[in-house]
């Protein structure tokens, strides 16, 4: 029982074993309430009619009549007051009848022993061809007293059928054994094909091919599988662009340090230039540090929610308060600002959400026109707060929508060169939104503008 084509089987059996017992409990239970009662009083009135046509009739010869009865299907057994005895019809397998029972019949009263027959026997018991297993009546004929014996002759009435009903119950055994086996093995087919693209899977190959055109359950987990098998693929994928941009984010700026630490050990460099290359050297480093930050951030988010130290504060005067820090880099840039930052107060990670308003504020900095604008909402609703940053600066199209909150993701390869940035900001807004039990969602047209819009609970 090594494989589940077997166990099916093997279970399949065993619970048609079962249900025949189980039904055979029921069928004897039904009998001994329901079927013996009814063939005891049924054969009871045939005795008694047969009985009472004898001693209508006493002219006819008794025995004839009889011998004539027991051929068309019933087993007699005529024994008088004397004791003398006769036997009609097929012989009784046990002639066990009490002395006591004869004469209570002989006294007049009526023998009920298919009633009375063992209740512990099954259904079989109707079948038992004994003597004390018939129905006892007195019997008057020609002036003499006897006592009458009768029960149906079963071999006689099923000998035909028992044969037919024996064959049939063979045959749906075994067709059904064989119609198991089949169904099994169209059953537990998917299941073979999920366990061989499983290993395929684990060996790295994600373009496996699964019947996801089944209705059932097995549909349904093939289809589960296939959505799995994608999203494995796109996060390995995901795992090699990470590394990929990782290496280039953290090689490209020690390039430029070794490069212009090399030259500023030419002596022949003048004070000007040297002043230059320590200024880019100490902006790549700052880009290294920058990066380093984020990345131990990001780690701390991806690790575990225990980060987040929530507490009331007033999100309202947060955001103003970073306005002003960034005052100088707006007008620099002759960005026109407009806010609506009521006092609305909210439990959340004051840090953590300082980090959310601070990339979304300087990538609408960063990301605009020369004279452009930015507008900076906050909107307190029933149990939530809405803020929302939007610029008029270059936009995003729909593919750059899908892709903006991904790890190390940039819009353009032309915009990665002029901007400067590593593309893990936007991913750290969203992991600290998650985390507060909100949501964040952009809006955005190209060229002409886009808009972050953070939802996040008042009390969580």
């Amino acid at each position: 029982m090594k494989t589940l084509y077997v166990k099916f089987i093997v279970m399949t059996v065993a619970i048609m074993l079962l249900s025949s017992v189980l039904a055979f409990i029921l069928s004897n239970t039904y009998y001994q309430q329901k079927l013996k009662p009814y063939n005891d009083e049924k054969n009871t009135t045939i005795a008694l009619e047969v009985a009472a046509f004898a001693e209508g009739h006493p002219s006819i010869n008794l025995e004839e009549y009889l011998e004539n009865l027991s051929a068309v299907g019933y087993q007699l057994y005529l024994v008088n007051s004397s004791g003398s005895e006769t036997y009609f019809g097929a012989p009784f397998r046990e002639q066990n009848v009490a002395d006591s029972v004869v004469a209570q019949v002989l006294s007049g009263e009526v023998y009920h022993g298919i009633l009375h027959f063992p209740q512990e026997t099954f259904v079989t018991g109707f079948f038992a061809n004994e003597l004390k297993n018939t129905i006892g009546v007195p019997l008057t004929h020609d002036d003499e007293q006897y006592a009458l014996f009768l029960r149906p002759n079963i071999d006689l009435l099923f000998n035909e059928m028992h044969h037919l009903f024996a064959w049939l119950l063979a045959l749906t055994i075994s067709f059904s054994i064989v119609l198991v086996m089949f169904s099994t093995k169209y059953l537990v087919q998917p299941i073979t094909k999920l366990t061989s693209a499983t290993k395929l899977l684990a060996n790295g190959q994600f373009n496996v091919d699964l019947d996801v055109t089944r209705q059932d359950e097995l549909g349904k987990l093939s289809h589960s599988f296939l959505t799995m098998a994608r999203k494995l693929e796109q996060t390995e994928d995901t795992r090699k662009e990470f590394i990929s941009n990782i290496s280039h984010d953290i090689q490209s700026p020690l390039s430029n340090i070794k490069g212009y630490t090399n030259l500023l050990e030419n002596e022949e460099v003048l004070p000007a230039e040297r002043k230059r290359y320590v200024s880019i050297i100490n902006d790549e480093i700052g880009r290294l540090s920058t990066l380093t930050k984020q990345l131990l951030l990001l780690a701390s988010l991806d690790r575990n929610e225990e980060i987040v130290k929530k507490k009331p504060f007033n999100v309202g005067e947060q955001i103003k308060e970073l306005v002003r820090t960034y005052q100088w880099q707006i007008g620099e840039k002759g960005i026109m600002l407009s806010f609506s930052l009521p006092d609305v107060v909210i439990a959340g990670d004051p840090s953590l959400l300082n980090t959310v308003w601070d990339n979304l504020l300087t990538n609408a900095i960063k990301y605009n026109r020369e004279h452009g604008s930015i507008d900076i909402t906050l909107e307190e609703r029933d149990q939530s707060v809405v803020v929302t940053f939007a610029d008029r600066g270059i936009g995003l199209s729909e593919q750059e929508q899908e892709r903006i909150f991904d790890r190390f993701y940039r819009v353009d390869s032309a915009r990665s060169r002029t901007v400067e940035g590593t593309g893990l900001g936007l991913s750290i807004v969203r992991t600290i939104v998650h985390l507060h039990g909100g949501e964040i969602q952009v809006q955005s047209i190209e060229n002409e503008g886009t808009t972050f819009v953070v939802e996040l609970p008042v009390q969580s």
